[in-house]
């Protein structure tokens, strides 16, 4: 069965996914509302409302009814500057959207969340990840969706190192690990938007490329 969203919930979207995401969004002629919270202003547009400031401060005042809840939340240790600041953003931050997501009516939350996301594993990033996606599995949504990329490719406006070195070595790696372009991700998870069932979905890389073609 399909359905078609009319208002949607979206966090992160001045990242590199998130950016792709939004303006697919705003060009879709069945959404009539795009509440997209951000720490800087984003682009006008007649379908979209844009809180600006401190996610602590906008998220509770958050309003409005919503159909489904994408998000793009995401950053480094190296950008947050601890493993502390990290957990807050890619943790701690995604699971208070979600709350606030499901609180608003969303039935359907899609999350980006990362290529070997475990909360056992030994290495920092991918353990936080499986948290991450274990405390959004507590939370009892109708449908979640959980999209696991592999490297993301496409030009941000802070380049990222390991991005760039690896970024070309992960063309050539086949499966799920081949590197996936930020534009493919935001159009595979515009089109699980458009799939209703119950539970939770893990997509992984290679199944969310050929959903992004």
């Amino acid at each position: 069965m399909y359905l078609t969203p009319q208002h949607v919930l979206l966090a992160g979207a001045t990242g590199l996914t998130g950016e792709h995401l939004l303006d697919r969004l705003l060009n879709e002629p069945t959404i009539t509302r795009v509440l997209a919270p951000s720490r800087r202003p984003l682009a006008e547009h007649p379908h979209l409302e844009n809180p600006v400031g401190d996610p602590a401060v906008f998220l509770p005042q958050l309003n409005g009814r919503v159909d489904i809840a994408y998000c793009c939340l995401g950053t480094t240790i190296k950008q947050a500057g601890s493993e502390e600041a990290f957990r807050a953003v890619d943790l701690d931050m995604v699971v208070a959207f979600a709350k606030r997501a499901r609180e608003m009516g969303a039935r359907h939350l899609i999350v980006i969340s990362a290529l070997g996301a475990d909360r056992r594993s030994s290495i920092f990033y991918n353990r936080v990840k499986g948290e991450m996606e274990h405390a959004l599995r507590a939370q009892n949504w109708p449908q979640l969706t959980i999209c696991r990329p592999s490297l993301l490719l496409g030009d941000r406006v802070e380049p990222r190192l390991a991005e760039k070195v690896a970024g070309p070595l992960s063309r050539l790696i086949p499966g799920k690990y081949h590197g996936i372009e930020a534009c493919q991700l935001a159009r595979a998870m515009w089109r699980l938007a458009l799939e209703e069932q119950d539970g939770v979905r893990i997509v992984e890389s290679d199944e969310l490329r050929k959903l992004g073609k």
